[in-house]
């Protein structure tokens, strides 16, 4: 019941119990005819402020059912990773069903789009799978006079994948680099390109790689952690989606790949981190992804166009304040990702409410 609708319930219950109240003064005595004049202007008295009160209703409730409806809506704009695009959308679902009057507008075209379109003012959400660099981050302040804020909504890693036929199980950071790169950074003396060096047997010897094109995090990071900074090699097929690498190795038993944990599917083999002195495994899973342990591991950001003292419009702040929710690590869980645990979650609130702390 609406603090309106008590009201009117309290009043209405009060005018029946005490019509003195009204200005109808009881008596314990008086002629039938008085009884009965007395009698009928409390049934007039009393349907008069049945009918005003049922007008107020009908005046006063659109407009507080309209004002609750219009306090968290309008169109909630991202541009940004396309490995955060499912999980962003399904976020977008979720918020939908808590306030229908928002809808998510998504443009999935690469963490190095977020921040160009934060910088131009063009949208208040920047999902990216890599941090901003320093240029980016001068950028932004130079053109708002104040730093992007920067949450951290979930963990992820990067797997290295092959056909789900392939007998290979695990590489060494040089193998890898010998596969993907040319400059050979990590420890490598000889490129590798062949499934031969790698003691496997197929009838096409030659590794068919497939990676991220130069707009995506994904991209960066495997260049910085799978090839210790080096220089990709000029065959490696370029995709524009995670999704677009997984399906290309899928469909070739010599090919290999690395693309986002969340987009895997039975089609394709994860292959397990080879410590080169231990021979320790780290599969890309579990514990291993959320502690960090897995060298391709990641987080996953959420930035935002916030300036310092000003609240964020009523869906910005309703989808932040999801995503970091129960249900919205729930979400992040069930997408393929890591969650954040309750530590982390707690330095993100801190972040967002405390907005001078960047």
């Amino acid at each position: 019941m609406s603090e309106l609708m008590a009201m009117v319930y309290a009043v209405s219950a009060g005018h029946q119990r005490c019509p003195s109240a009204c200005g109808l003064r009881s008596r314990s005595a008086g002629t039938p005819g008085e009884m009965k004049h007395l009698a009928t202007r409390r049934w007039v008295l009393k349907c008069w402020f049945t009918l005003l009160l049922m007008l107020m209703l009908m005046l006063v409730m659109p407009g507080l059912a309209q004002a609750d409806s219009d306090e968290v809506a309008g169109t909630l704009g991202a541009v940004g990773s396309d490995t955060l695009a499912g999980l962003m959308l399904r976020w977008g679902e979720a918020l939908t069903k808590q306030h229908p009057a928002v809808r998510l507008q998504l443009q999935a075209t690469g963490s190095a789009s977020a921040p160009t379109a934060l910088i131009a003012g063009t949208t208040l959400l920047g999902p990216m799978s890599r941090p901003m660099n320093e240029d980016e981050r001068e950028a932004f302040t130079q053109r708002h006079g104040y730093p992007p804020l920067e949450l951290e909504v979930a963990r992820d890693a990067l797997a290295v994948v092959v056909h789900r036929h392939n007998p290979l199980e695990s590489l060494t950071l040089p193998e890898l680099d010998a596969l993907f790169s040319h400059t050979l950074l990590c420890g490598a003396t000889a490129p590798i390109e062949r499934w031969s060096q790698l003691g496997v047997d197929l009838p096409r010897g030659r590794v068919s790689l497939h990676g991220r094109n130069v707009a995506s995090g994904t991209h960066d990071l495997f260049r910085l952690r799978g090839m210790c900074g080096g220089r990709f090699r000029r065959d490696v097929n370029e995709h524009p989606g995670s999704a677009a690498v997984v399906a290309a190795v899928a469909a070739e038993p010599a090919s290999m790949g690395y693309a986002g944990l969340n987009h895997l599917t039975p089609a394709v083999k994860a292959i397990a981190w080879r410590d080169a002195t231990s021979g320790r495994l780290y599969p890309p899973a579990g514990a291993a992804v959320t502690r960090g342990d897995y060298p391709l591991s990641r987080s996953l950001y959420l930035y935002v166009n916030r300036p310092p003292g000003i609240p964020l419009p009523g869906p910005e702040r309703a989808f932040l304040e999801l995503v970091l929710s129960d249900a919205g690590q729930a979400v992040v869980e069930e997408i393929g990702f890591a969650p954040l645990t309750r530590e982390e979650r707690a330095r993100q609130w801190l972040r967002l409410k405390d907005n001078d702390d960047r």
